[in-house]
């Protein structure tokens, strides 16, 4: 392929093989809900009426955490999920040289300030501050140096309603900060959080970590209740939680939200609350050769105890319900999707990112979509290099009432789009919709950038 590709060959290949494993036995699950790459530590933040959640890219094959950027995904109804890229990378912070690991970001001042652990170019983690005037980014490096360097990671940042931010992170201690109105520098120094029994549970058969602390701190207040969730209890981690009466403590150890379970021996928890909804994002190993090295964000729908508590959650594949449906009517992204097989994502020479990679056989699920009384045609914007295929349109499956054939022809490029039309029969009420790819050959069939009945 030519044009703007964002990974080579080899990478290609590496990205689609654990989603053409997905196509064997047809899995149609909604957890995890990102499949074209492996990912982990979801961050959540709700803006604008999505919920916008930044999470760090396991690459294919790896044996340890070498990491070398970040990607964000968005939803309006918790259940099709918008990919929009790489907001930010590991080259970015030109002082550091590793280990792109667990973001977390946050508006304030008009502005989005995006903090992540990062190994510096002496050794030692650190955390750094990225910013952008836009949610999607792209963010660049604030200060040009780390924010803080103690050799620990995993930051969070929390706003308390006195307008005082916090950042705090930690691994093996915990530590924080008083973030100043600016959000890229700090007052005083940081202050270390004593782990007592009593605040973070007792951890047995480690006497250098008495408590369950173990990383991946998330503090956030909810109904006068300020709260610190951490993946705990290492190895293989569940996530525990304490609750405290302001956000410097004192914290009370309140025990397991989400027990060891999900084929990843780590975990990183985001809590939201969304559409008078509460929701819990993790990550597990649960795709086509995943585990440790290989992961993927999900996320469950829970409700608080009448007290304020936390509920024990489990992993499921069905994940949320979805809120309200998707409007077919108006421009929709390729790259939403509840669930795909077999296709991955690049950067669009007409901005964005378009579905590419897709070979026979491949599709895309979008669920809940509101077709009403009927939809009587579908217009595509494709590419190919190839000699170009078929979305074949089926409701409800893969093999579904069909109820549309696009062709899509040669554009001589894979960034040189046009758009078909194809006629649509049948399609009405809500319907979970099914894109599926077909062609002739082995190789890549065309890209697909959006979409819209009418």
């Amino acid at each position: 392929m030519e044009g703007l590709k964002i990974t080579s060959l080899l990478q290609r290949f590496a990205y689609i093989l654990p989603l053409a494993l997905l196509s064997i036995g047809v899995v149609k699950a909604d957890n995890p809900f990102v499949q074209t790459i492996y990912t982990a530590d979801p961050a959540p933040i709700v803006y604008n009426d999505r919920v916008y959640v930044f999470m760090d890219h396991d690459n294919t094959g790896a044996t340890y955490y070498n990491m070398t950027d970040w990607h964000l995904f968005s939803t309006a109804d918790m259940a099709n999920w918008q990919d929009h890229g790489v907001p930010m990378s590991l080259a970015n912070f030109t002082w550091a040289n590793a280990n792109a690991w667990a973001p977390q970001v946050i508006s304030r001042n008009g502005q989005f300030y995006f903090y992540a652990p990062v190994r510096h170019n002496d050794g030692s983690m650190a955390i750094g501050v990225g910013v952008s005037s836009t949610i999607t980014g792209p963010y660049h490096d604030a200060l040009g140096k780390p924010l803080v360097e103690n050799n620990e990671i995993d930051p969070t940042v929390f706003i308390d309603d006195d307008g005082q931010a916090y950042l705090y992170w930690g691994n093996p201690d915990l530590w924080y900060v008083k973030l100043n109105q600016d959000m890229i520098s700090y007052s005083g120094s940081p202050t270390q959080i004593p782990l007592t029994t009593a605040g973070f549970g007792t951890r047995t058969g480690n006497a250098q970590r008495p408590t369950t602390f173990e990383e991946a701190p998330w503090v956030y207040k909810r109904n006068g209740i300020y709260y610190i969730i951490y993946a705990a209890d290492c190895c293989s981690e569940d996530i525990r939680y304490s609750t405290g009466t302001s956000a410097t403590g004192p914290w009370t150890y309140r025990g397991v939200i989400m027990p060891t379970q999900g084929g990843s021996f780590t975990n990183h928890e985001g809590i939201i609350d969304f559409q008078n909804n509460s929701y819990f994002f993790y990550h597990n190993g649960a795709l086509p050769g995943g585990g440790g090295y290989q992961r993927s964000v999900c996320v469950e729908q829970f409700t608080y105890n009448s007290d304020g508590t936390i509920p024990t959650i489990e992993m499921t594949t069905a994940g949320p319900s979805q809120i309200g449906t998707l409007n077919p009517y108006v421009r929709q992204e390729a790259e939403t999707a509840a669930w795909s097989s077999g296709v991955s994502t690049e950067v669009s020479s007409e901005g964005g990112i378009d579905v590419g990679y897709i070979n026979n056989g491949d599709y895309i699920k979008v669920k809940g979509v509101a077709f009403g009384s009927g939809a009587h045609s579908f217009s595509a914007r494709v590419a190919s290099a190839a000699s170009g295929g078929t979305i074949a349109i089926h409701l409800g499956s893969t093999t579904g009432t069909l109820v549309g054939t696009c062709n899509v022809p040669s554009t001589g490029g894979w960034q040189t789009w046009t758009t078909v039309t194809c006629s649509v029969s049948g399609a009405s009420g809500t319907q979970d919709l099914y894109f599926v790819f077909g062609g002739s050959g082995t190789g890549y069939l065309f890209n697909f950038d959006y979409w819209q009945f009418a």
